[in-house]
């Protein structure tokens, strides 16, 4: 089993794009690559405490690999956008990546270059690629938050 972490947005979309990926064996919204400890979502929610909320990922790489989960990340989220997805903004919503090692790094950065030149984007990806650090589990009423009423997705 392996971890890896994104942040793409609002963590209730975000974790839906992934719980059902074959090779996904658990996920968890919360936050990461703040100053605060344990933060909560009222906290997040002021933009003052430097979290994002992300969904924490726990996989089997012999089912998927990290480069996939990655390829999904970038086609689920617009990361040419600063500090926002859709009608969500501030520095909660930005994109990025929160790597566990120096492979998921340098395979995030990688990702990032090739889809820069590309062409597939008409402005260059803000996507912040950092290490992991300090995830704290949100509260549980966010966990599983679209499949517990019926949802599959909260894009507008």
């Amino acid at each position: 089993m392996e971890q890896a972490m994104f942040g793409a947005g609002c963590f209730w979309g975000v974790e839906a794009v992934f719980q059902n990926m074959s090779g996904v064996l658990q996920t968890r919204v919360g936050y990461a690559g703040g100053h605060t400890k344990n933060p909560t979502y009222r906290e997040v929610c002021t933009d003052l405490t430097g979290h994002a909320e992300v969904v924490y990922i726990e996989y089997d790489p012999m089912v998927i690999s990290y480069a996939d989960l990655l390829r999904a990340f970038w086609e689920n989220h617009d990361p040419t956008t600063l500090n926002r997805q859709g009608p969500d903004t501030g520095s909660q919503y930005r994109s990025a990546v929160f790597y566990y090692t120096e492979a998921q790094k340098l395979e995030a950065e990688k990702q990032k270059t090739e889809l820069n030149v590309s062409g597939r984007f008409k402005r260059p990806i803000v996507t912040q690629i950092s290490p992991a650090g300090e995830f704290t589990e949100a509260e549980e009423y966010h966990q599983k938050y679209l499949q517990k009423r019926g949802l599959h997705s909260c894009h507008i």
